[in-house]
């Protein structure tokens, strides 16, 4: 007696039940470490700016400190690619600079991903750039909704609205 094979998407269960579900794990999983290396790469160029800000610039713009800064760039570039260039290592003291406390980053960093701080870090005015951050967190934009509410200045228009 031959035996049927059984159809992928065909289970006891019902039709596609299994593929469909197995799907959804697979996606969810991928979601997950996505997640996880993004809070790790935030944390990682967090503590490089960090520790130039300490022990090169301490904690100032110096004239030296840029040439370190540049050099340091050109060496990390070589070693691990264009991410860590001097151009990336000053958006990361940029990034220490704007957020120092690390319980803050910390808190944020479960729910922003490096592209909503990298929009985050060059508000100038911190209280828009707290705003933009609790509006992420709380409303759940993704960082192209935060781009858009940025350029679109809607802090603007709610503190207008406010001190009317």
């Amino acid at each position: 007696m031959k035996r049927k094979a059984l159809a992928v998407g065909r289970t006891p269960r019902g039709p596609g039940i299994l593929l469909r579900d197995l799907r959804t794990m697979i996606q969810q999983a991928r979601q997950d470490v996505a997640r996880r290396v993004d809070s790790t790469l935030v944390t990682l160029y967090w503590n490089i700016g960090q520790r130039i800000r300490q022990d090169i610039l301490k904690k100032k713009r110096a004239e030296y400190g840029k040439e370190i800064v540049s050099a340091v760039g050109r060496q990390l570039s070589a070693d691990f690619g264009q991410g860590f260039s001097e151009k990336s290592l000053w958006h990361m003291i940029r990034f220490a600079e704007v957020f120092p406390d690390e319980e803050i980053l910390s808190a944020l960093r479960r729910e922003l991903t490096l592209t909503h701080f990298k929009s985050l870090i060059y508000l100038e005015d911190p209280l828009k750039r707290d705003f933009y951050a609790e509006m992420c967190r709380v409303e759940r934009w993704n960082s192209r909704t935060l781009a858009k509410k940025i350029s679109g200045m809607l802090f603007v228009g709610i503190g207008a609205f406010v001190n009317h």
